[in-house]
């Protein structure tokens, strides 16, 4: 078989054009989410305090780091438990509006953005922008990180106001 220049060029031209080129950004745009879902559960379940629906989700080894590097980390399922009760104590039920502003995911790590919003049961209003990351092992968080500005967090349980600063952040569509 016989290929002209012509031929070669034309068939190159055609590879060219095909799918291979599409942009990246809009092939991350149509993908499905795998990790997302997990979070949703998270939320769900937190949302009415149900702190084993939490546990379902993470791994018997879970490590938790939420205080942003200021307290040990939570280390296993049982001390996530422990954790997750005396906060659930403390926050007046019905209460919770948790919510992620945007989120990433790249093969095992979901990155995302929010705000965790309650009442404790002192009545105190709280309400604390965040970013965290998930790693997961499977379908499940086998680390949990979040980094937030425990200063706020602090002022506002002790009864500070939100400030306009932090509303602004907070007054944004969610996912």
């Amino acid at each position: 078989m016989t290929v002209n220049r012509r031929t070669l060029v034309a068939a190159a031209g055609a590879l060219a054009a095909g799918p291979a080129l599409a942009p990246p950004a809009l092939a991350k745009e149509t993908a499905m989410p795998r990790l997302y879902p997990v979070l949703e559960a998270i939320i769900a379940a937190w949302k009415t305090q149900d702190v084993e629906g939490v546990l379902a989700c993470v791994t018997d080894d879970i490590v938790w780091r939420n205080s942003s590097g200021y307290a040990p980390s939570i280390k296993g399922k049982a001390a996530m438990r422990e954790a997750l009760t005396r906060m659930k104590a403390a926050i007046a039920p019905g209460s919770n509006k948790w919510r992620i502003f945007d989120y990433a995911e790249s093969a095992d790590r979901l990155f995302m953005e929010g705000v965790d919003e309650f009442d404790l049961v002192t009545g105190q209003h709280v309400a604390i922008p965040y970013a965290g990351s998930l790693q997961f092992r499977g379908q499940l968080v086998s680390e949990w990180r979040e980094y937030f500005d425990g200063r706020i967090s602090a002022e506002m349980k002790a009864g500070a106001p939100m400030t306009a600063e932090v509303r602004e952040m907070l007054d944004r569509p969610t996912k």
